[in-house]
């Protein structure tokens, strides 16, 4: 059989071949978690107790899943490391900024890790079989990621995400033999577990499984391989990591990480002014904004995601939207290429660190994320005409980022 993945994009690879079914029913492994029920208070349980798993008796169905099992294991031996980048700060020579380049993943961003992570979670889970429709509520990233692995195993991929996401987004999810589903309304999430439903699918549901689904005592997660990156540096063990929060997964590893292992370093939230998570960070009783209109695509919430987890975050860091695109536009420009939005936000949060640091003297290092290729923005945030339509003002910003950087992008 053609290994899957070899295949260029936009052609039909050949599927993993079912076995014969050895019951009535192959359809509809997901679980139909429903609001206001236990899910919301265990998701796996409520999962397990109205969808429980086909008996062991189905030979046919595991040796499918370990089949899809070693496809993914073989996909992520294929991939070598993301890149760990060193940004020079010729007004702050005492301090190392670093960018962790998850865009060079084979789906463009950092989200390609959580989707494996998901697929896999899911099918130790029992969750998915051979027919499975897969379902995901997604602002973009994650869905294409998603497209690309439901492909790989040759399942159907439906991605419900705001009518709002970027074009470039939506194209990128077609090309990877997914159906994007938009929808006007707030409750994306909703639209996905009712659509799933409907058709006898899975809803991946990546905020409630996102800060789970990954392994964060090892097994190649992000942190783990970027303090791998950092042995052989000046400062081996960072002063900080910055990171955003979409579902709250990343963080979640991350923080996880840093105690697992006994590591001083501190982890900070970098996050949209609009959203709740830092509402959240500071007083728990705030669970929910009305909206968060950020133009920053894959982070920020209206309500506290089930894997965001505060506790495990030292700090939080707002970031103006106008921030967040002028950052963005900086490192592009240092790069020579494209960066997304949320790039930005995390170097906005890394500006402020880095302010401090020189204010009190100190040296030191800072680790951050390069989410996805400022490719899939190129109608958005990288066209003038589209971000004074917004009543963006770059220049404080602009200001702000050259006092560090020695150049304002």
């Amino acid at each position: 059989m053609a290994d899957r993945a070899s295949v260029p994009p936009g052609e039909v690879p050949e599927p993993i071949s079912p076995p014969a079914p050895a019951g009535p029913n192959r359809r509809g492994y997901g679980p139909r978690n429903k609001p206001g029920t236990t899910a919301e208070r265990n998701p796996m349980l409520t999962a397990a107790a109205t969808n429980p798993a086909p008996a062991a008796s189905e030979p046919c169905r595991r040796a499918w899943v370990a089949q899809a099992i070693a496809r993914l294991e073989a996909e992520s031996a294929r991939s070598a490391d993301t890149h760990l980048l060193r940004l020079e700060l010729p007004k702050a020579p005492g301090v190392a900024l670093y960018l962790k380049d998850e865009s060079s993943h084979p789906t463009g961003s950092l989200k390609h890790r959580l989707a494996r992570s998901l697929f896999l979670y899911a099918l130790c889970n029992g969750w998915i079989g051979p027919d499975t429709p897969i379902v995901e509520s997604s602002s973009g990233s994650t869905a294409i990621s998603e497209a690309y692995f439901a492909r790989l195993l040759g399942l159907s991929f439906v991605a419900v995400m705001p009518r709002s996401t970027s074009p470039e987004k939506i194209a990128a999810i077609a090309f990877h033999g997914g159906r994007p589903h938009l929808v006007d309304h707030g409750d994306v999430s909703g639209e996905a577990r009712r659509l799933a439903a409907e058709i006898g699918g899975h809803f991946m549901d990546q905020f409630t499984y996102a800060e789970r689904a990954t392994d964060w005592r090892g097994n190649n997660n992000i942190a783990e391989t970027m303090f791998a990156q950092l042995t052989l540096e000046d400062r081996p063990v960072p002063d900080w990591v910055v990171c955003g929060a979409g579902t709250g997964g990343t963080s979640a590893t991350i923080g996880r990480y840093l105690r697992y292992r006994k590591l001083s370093t501190s982890l900070c939230v970098a996050d949209p002014e609009s959203s709740v998570f830092h509402r959240h960070y500071a007083e728990r009783s705030v669970k929910r904004v009305e909206r968060c209109d950020s133009v920053i695509e894959g982070i920020g919430r209206t309500m506290v995601e089930p894997s965001f987890v505060p506790e495990l975050v030292d700090r939080m860091i707002v970031a103006p939207d106008a921030a967040s695109v002028a950052a963005a536009r900086l490192v592009s420009d240092i790069l020579g290429r494209p960066c997304g939005g949320s790039t930005g936000t995390n170097v906005w949060a890394c500006l402020t660190l880095i302010e401090e640091m020189r204010a009190a003297g100190r040296e030191g290092a800072i680790v951050t994320l390069l989410c996805d290729s400022g490719e899939r923005y190129r109608s958005t945030l990288f066209d003038d005409a589209w971000i004074a339509s917004r009543g963006l003002d770059l220049a404080p910003a602009r200001a702000r980022l050259a006092a560090v950087f020695g150049r304002d992008g």
